[in-house]
């Protein structure tokens, strides 16, 4: 029996993760649902982003959905983002984030790729130091988790069938580091889907080709930095961030996060959209719990959703549930 704990945390997350656990629950009637603190409201009331007990509920079931954190803009002693927090304690190192085209939302109908982030080093190991004139930030990368995002990569696209996979980098300019990420990535998909295509591109290029040409594009594996900003970027396509799937992903345990963040402008007034928790809860079903089946009842009841003619009106949280819901078959 799948087993999940759920982490709404703090903004919209209080309103779309409840959504998207009545869908999901709707598609899965025996997944056990068990539910645990994250955020910068948990900090404020315990002192810590992401408590023992919820990195222990997180490994006891295996799996987690995650909200949003409203992280301050401003080093506050003692805090740590609740989702990096739990990407390097649980060893979540690949972070998947598909886009394609919807129904009405997306601006072309040809885009189907996914983004795979090295998700545990490069500048988000949280090395820096300044002397307040000069401030300098650590940029790591090893082999070992080179060969770790390579091998996830080589998985996904055994798995899925996908026929070409883009590393991107930036060797020219950083030829040890990026060099080092290239090389051993290319090596482990070319043992781990030997009948793909592999090629790879500078970053600044890729970015140039996700604005004007995204259909090109199959799997990109990249480094955590340049993940994060092709990936927001590639969501364009996919109808933007409202519509934005995550998976955060190691050996044994994941967690699915929408990507679209806490919203303070509109949590509270039951308007946000719970499509991209969703479509992640989508990912969970599909790569954590190998129920190919669930992930495409409840990608379909989406898609459904957005081509409806009435979808323009959903304007409310709980309206575009039930609509979901209706179209879940």
């Amino acid at each position: 029996m799948p087993k999940l704990c759920v982490m709404p945390g703090d903004g919209i997350g209080q309103e779309v993760i409840p959504a998207a656990v009545t869908i999901l629950q709707a598609a899965l009637p025996n997944l056990e649902i068990v539910e645990a603190e994250a955020g910068w409201g948990c900090f404020e009331k315990h002192g810590a982003s992401v408590p023992d007990a919820t990195l222990d509920m997180i490994r006891e079931c295996g799996a987690g959905l995650f909200g949003a954190v409203s992280s301050p803009s401003r080093k506050v002693a003692g805090y740590r983002s609740a989702i990096l927090t739990m990407r390097q304690e649980l060893n979540l190192y690949a972070n998947i984030r598909p886009v394609q085209s919807w129904p009405r939302v997306s601006p072309r109908p040809d885009v189907n790729l996914i983004v795979v982030r090295e998700n545990s080093e490069g500048l988000y190991v949280g090395k820096e130091e300044s002397d307040g004139e000069t401030a300098v930030a650590q940029r790591i990368i090893t082999r070992t988790a080179s060969q770790r995002i390579g091998q996830k990569t080589a998985e996904l696209v055994q798995a899925l069938g996908r026929q070409k996979v883009t590393i991107v980098h930036k060797a020219n300019v950083l030829p040890l580091t990026d060099g080092l990420f290239r090389d051993t990535v290319r090596q482990e998909i070319a043992q781990g889907a030997p009948e793909a295509e592999i090629n790879e591109l500078l970053v600044d290029v890729a970015a140039l080709k996700m604005v004007g040409s995204p259909e090109i594009f199959d799997v990109i594996v990249t480094t955590n930095l340049f993940g994060d900003i092709l990936s927001d970027a590639a969501a364009h396509w996919g109808g933007g961030m409202g519509l934005a799937a995550s998976l955060n992903w190691g050996d044994g345990l994941a967690i699915a996060e929408p990507v679209h963040g806490s919203a303070p402008d509109i949590a509270g007034q039951g308007i946000a959209n719970p499509l991209a928790a969703v479509l992640s809860t989508a990912l969970l079903a599909r790569f954590v719990w190998g129920l190919g089946d669930v992930a495409d009842r409840l990608e379909t009841a989406v898609q459904q959703t957005l081509a409806a003619d009435n979808y323009p009106q959903l304007t409310a949280t709980r309206a575009i549930q039930d609509a979901v819901l209706v179209n879940l078959r």
